[in-house]
C-alpha cells in the first residue's frame, strides 16, 4: 500500500467522557469532539515531550477539545473543571495513540 491512499481530509469524531467519577458527579456521560488528524506541529510538539512543559500542554489542549462546530472549548476566560480537564486529556492521549 502506498502512504498516499492514507492520506485524507481531518474529520471531527466525537470523544465520549464516560467514566464512573464523570458520570457521577455531572449525571451522565460529557462530549467534546477532536480531529482524528492532527496538525504535524501538534503532533510534533506531543511527541517531543511536550507532555512535560504545562505551557505546550496547555494550548495543545485547547486546539483539540471542540464541539460539535469544530470551534474550540475553552476560551478566553472559559476553563473547564480539573476533573473534567484531566478526564479529556486522557482520553485525547488514548486518541492520538490510534
Amino acid at each position: 500500500m502506498k502512504l498516499k491512499q492514507l492520506a485524507k481530509q481531518a474529520e471531527l469524531i466525537k470523544v465520549t467522557i464516560d467514566d464512573e467519577a464523570i458520570v457521577q458527579a455531572y449525571g451522565e456521560p460529557l462530549d467534546f469532539y477532536v480531529y482524528d488528524r492532527q496538525p504535524m506541529e501538534t503532533f510534533l510538539k506531543f511527541a517531543a515531550g511536550g507532555g512535560q512543559d504545562v505551557q505546550v500542554m496547555g494550548q495543545i489542549m485547547k486546539d483539540m477539545i471542540l464541539d460539535e462546530d469544530g470551534t474550540p472549548v475553552i476560551t478566553d476566560g472559559y476553563m473547564l473543571p480539573s476533573n473534567v480537564l484531566v478526564a479529556a486529556f486522557t482520553k485525547l492521549v488514548a486518541q492520538l495513540g490510534k
